[in-house]
């Protein structure tokens, strides 16, 4: 079985710039002696239209007053190189090479001294040696004798009775777990500069218009029209016009989330920027750019087992460990999901038994969760920006089935206010100043509806907003979307 491609549905936009025959009932003759039966009322056939609200759920606006918004993220606190060589090995003791670094806490530079570049390994610590070959379980312990941060090789000195971790180009990994020292020598050679990581969005400028003659605001309709943020009346302009609103504040949500910033050399960036395009100019960095960028991908379909969503936890433990995390699914995403937690009870002898419902003969039966706990809490919610088939919805190249938030907030170093912060993990910042709001601009021009600002005779409703959105911790997000 499956759902018939007609009757479908329909894609034809209800907002033209001219009056069509798709725009307005034209059969209506006042001189026949019978005249039709009305509805007065515009009816909703399609419900509430509007798809935004995401970013007003799972984080906060604030102002800035700068075209550029910088933040500094916390790097690693622990450091552990995965690529490392065993040069040469003595009976008890062993010369290592760090090739590169897992969690880059300290910048490569080529110079001698730690803290300042060259590897983040120093006299006296102690250290864990892990053969990367598949399957292996050969490992040693031992304690740093003398760091080359030229070469950036180590000398060590193993607790076993000797090295037990292949030698002759075999990739090692090593982490560190401590220190000890003898007695009466001196303390720890060199120290660790933290090394955060600099980030930065600028804001875009999204606009709209809405036009209309004097001439037909005075003209009026036997429809009473009706919209979702509560106008009504028998003036068709006020439907177009509060439309035209809706429309421009949803476009200030999907803007942050789809934006990407313009490539230097690309048509767009020529278009916002210079001839040669060179500036960097054009575009922003929408949610969904920076999770593909520097979070977390899941691009095999949807997770419908739970030794998928293992490989998820798996990850986020390597991450931040955020304790709370949202789902925001689109419908078959969600339904999958269902599927995959009614799967895990044993379906009790009476019937269906999801959970902690009692499903009885007597009461709805309740096929769906909210959320579940693995590891960490999982909340689920529909998105329906990614089930609106006018927006995301349908979509086969590109699609985008859901995407976990983390709940909460995190602390930044914000570079204008010079200090610490709080603040949510996604959340947008506008332009504004003491004289200047550029959070929701709307003004009326032209020489209708009330405005006297020119010669002419229309009225003109313009819409304006400046601002780009802030992903702080990507690494804690997670985009679920198609191979």
């Amino acid at each position: 079985m499956a759902v018939n491609p007609t009757p479908g549905f329909n894609l034809i936009p209800s907002a033209e710039r001219v009056a069509l025959a798709s725009n307005y009932i034209t059969d209506f003759n006042f001189l026949n002696q019978y005249l039709p039966d009305t509805y007065e009322k515009e009816f909703e056939r399609y419900g509430n239209r509007s798809i935004s609200a995401f970013l007003r759920m799972v984080g906060a606006e604030m102002p800035s007053n700068s075209d550029m918004i910088k933040w500094a993220e916390q790097g690693r606190l622990h450091i552990k190189y995965d690529d490392v060589t065993i040069n040469a090995t003595g009976a008890t003791t062993g010369v290592l090479t760090v090739n590169n670094t897992l969690t880059p806490t300290i910048p490569g530079g080529g110079t001698t001294t730690a803290g300042q570049g060259g590897i983040a390994v120093r006299k006296g610590q102690t250290i864990m040696i892990s053969d990367n070959t598949p399957g292996s379980n050969l490992s040693n312990k031992a304690v740093v004798t003398d760091v080359d941060y030229t070469a950036a090789e180590i000398s060590v000195s193993f607790y076993e009775a000797a090295s037990v971790v292949p030698a002759g180009g075999a990739k090692l990994t090593i982490w560190i777990y401590g220190s000890e020292f003898k007695k009466g020598t001196a303390g720890m050679e060199n120290s660790l500069e933290s090394d955060d990581f600099i980030f930065e969005n600028k804001p875009i400028i999204i606009k709209d218009k809405y036009e209309v003659s004097g001439s037909d605001m005075a003209q009026i309709g036997w429809i009473e029209i009706t919209s979702e943020d509560g106008a009504n009346g028998y003036l068709w302009y006020l439907k177009s016009e509060h439309d035209t609103r809706l429309r421009f504040e949803d476009y200030l949500e999907t803007a942050m989330v789809e934006a990407v910033p313009a490539v230097s050399t690309s048509g767009a960036a020529i278009h916002f920027g210079n001839a040669a395009g060179t500036d960097g100019q054009g575009g922003s960095q929408g949610v969904f750019y920076v999770v593909g960028e520097r979070g977390n991908v899941y691009g095999g379909g949807n997770p419908t087992a739970l030794a998928d969503f293992d490989s998820i936890i798996q990850r986020l433990d390597q991450q931040g460990s955020i304790e709370e995390n949202v789902l925001f699914l689109n419908r078959q995403f969600s339904f999958d999901m269902d599927d995959m937690l009614a799967a895990q009870n044993s379906y009790g002898a009476g019937g269906t038994s999801y959970g902690l419902f009692d499903n009885d003969e007597d009461m709805a039966l309740n096929l769906g969760f909210t959320g579940f706990r693995r590891g960490y809490d999982f909340y689920k919610s529909d998105w329906k920006y990614l089930n609106d088939v006018t927006m995301r919805g349908g979509l086969v190249g590109g699609a985008i089935n859901g995407l976990l938030v983390p709940a909460g907030s995190t602390t930044v170093y914000d570079q204008i206010l010079g200090k610490n912060a709080k603040r949510p993990f996604l959340h947008v910042r506008y332009r504004a100043s003491e004289t200047e709001d550029r959070r929701y601009k709307t003004w009326i021009t032209g020489s209708a509806g009330g405005a006297r600002t020119s010669s002419l005779d229309a009225m003109e409703v313009n819409f304006l907003s400046e601002r780009c959105v802030c992903t702080l911790g990507a690494n804690n997000f997670f985009l679920f979307q198609n191979a």
